[in-house]
């Protein structure tokens, strides 16, 4: 049954806490799993989480720290001795190890790594620290299962089994040669049937296999294993030898943070911000969108300066002003998200974008088809006819630059290697503002006579 946690539950919890009942917290915290232990934490105050934390046994330790928020992890890491931090790097898959020691000051990191009583690991940790966090060598870990080409079957099981002590999760064996060059993977079924002496040159396929090299990015080894269904991918270097794997946790990790990122920066926000960063760190992401907004209302205000006379000749044109600027902004943010989903999918191909821009092009042009004709009924019985055509072919104009622009901006983000994400936010609504004042004003002064 999953695990609910309640206000109830963590009232019962904090008490077992002060009242130091260990039997309690063993019976109904630490019988749970990881994920679950270390969402009860998030929900405790430092201390308390620190106590719960020391009671978990220690093979799960390391898993609950790596399932916190990444701020909490931080602060409770800082209350551990190198020694402790070092036994928790022991206990982890190395890719984990690597991210949890990766905020450390080098000086730090070089005293934790000093700590480490398996050589074997240090010295995969220290290899994963060097790559970039954004890459594939930044996202691999150093365990994963072997067979050399050249083994008997006999002998490849026994191998197999060394390795496994080292793997949490076997989900493909690769085949490699006596120069670790990866050449496929082998069947577990395969295997299991094969005879003892059958050599694994004779059971194995090469065919189709898919890998990325350590420089490859984060991004695109995800698409990859989107695109094929992998569970795990294999990663070389530019020799193409066997370093490590990428499982399906760290891409699905990837895939929410990318996800994370877009939101926020669609929302104006610039850098990557959790609800307890710092006012200053919030405030500064938000600084530069909202200063762009700042300048398209200044410019808003210089259009609408430049057309005093007519707005003071034609009061009425004013009070449609917002509607034009506001269905601008709209469609153009709507527009640039179709396109933007289809960039992070990787339909990047000419034909593709040419059919999206097509297509958005002609819902513009049927959306402001009604619209517009809504619009004039309600400016016609407001004011005028002559105020309805003002407006509904306004807005009908508005809606289809608003669509183009959309369209077109994140696609030139993306040539110029500029995330497109930031097509849908608060860049595209403040130029969608401005050009929809101008020719809104523009066609108002034209139709009026002024």
């Amino acid at each position: 049954m999953q695990f609910e946690l309640t206000k109830e539950y963590l009232d019962s919890l904090e008490l077992a806490i002060e009242q130091q009942d260990r039997e309690w917290i063993r019976t109904n915290v630490l019988e749970l799993h990881y994920a679950d232990i270390a969402g009860i934490i998030c929900e405790l105050n430092h201390e308390d989480g620190v106590f719960l934390y020391d009671l978990a046994d220690e093979s799960v330790q390391g898993d609950i720290l790596m399932e916190l928020d990444e701020d909490l992890r931080e602060l409770m890491i800082k209350s551990f001795s190198t020694k402790e931090i070092a036994e928790q790097l022991e206990l982890l898959d190395s890719d984990d190890a690597a991210d949890l020691i990766s905020h450390f000051s080098q000086e730090e990191v070089e005293e934790i790594i000093a700590q480490i009583t398996d050589s074997e690991t240090a010295e995969d940790i220290v290899d994963l620290l060097n790559y970039e966090s954004d890459t594939a060598g930044g996202l691999m870990q150093k365990e994963f299962i072997q067979a050399k080409i050249d083994w008997p079957v006999d002998r490849c099981v026994v191998e197999l089994r060394k390795q496994a002590e080292e793997v949490e999760k076997i989900h493909t064996i690769y085949v490699v040669d006596d120069k670790n060059k990866l050449l496929g993977f082998l069947s577990l079924k395969s295997l299991l049937f094969a005879s003892p002496k059958t050599k694994i040159k004779d059971l194995y396929q090469d065919k189709n296999v898919i890998s990325v090299k350590t420089s490859a990015d984060n991004e695109d080894v995800a698409k990859l294993m989107e695109k094929y269904d992998l569970v795990s991918i294999p990663v070389v270097d530019l020799q193409n030898k066997l370093v490590g794997r990428i499982t399906i946790d760290d891409v699905v990790d990837v895939i929410m943070d990318e996800a994370e990122k877009d939101f926020q920066m669609a929302s104006g926000i610039s850098e990557n911000i959790e609800s307890n960063s710092s006012v200053f760190h919030m405030s500064r992401a938000r600084m530069p969108w909202l200063l762009i907004g700042l300048l398209g209302g200044v410019l808003s205000a210089q259009v609408i300066s430049g057309f005093e006379g007519g707005i003071s000749a034609i009061p009425a044109l004013a009070f449609f002003i917002p509607l034009i600027t506001a269905m601008g902004g709209n469609v153009g943010v709507q527009s640039s998200a179709i396109v933007v989903q289809s960039l992070a999918r990787g339909t990047d191909q000419f034909g593709s974008v040419f059919k999206k821009i097509r297509k958005e092009a002609l819902v513009a042009l049927l959306n402001g088809i009604l619209l517009s004709t809504i619009i004039f009924s309600f400016a016609y019985v407001f004011d005028s006819p002559t105020l309805g055509f003002v407006v509904s072919i306004s807005l009908f104009t508005v809606i289809i630059f608003a669509a183009i622009f959309g369209t077109l901006i994140p696609l030139m983000l993306d040539k110029y290697n500029i995330d497109p994400a930031l097509a849908t936010g608060p860049f595209i609504t403040t130029l969608n503002d401005v050009l929809g004042l101008f020719i809104y004003l523009t066609i108002g002064i034209l139709m009026f006579g002024i």
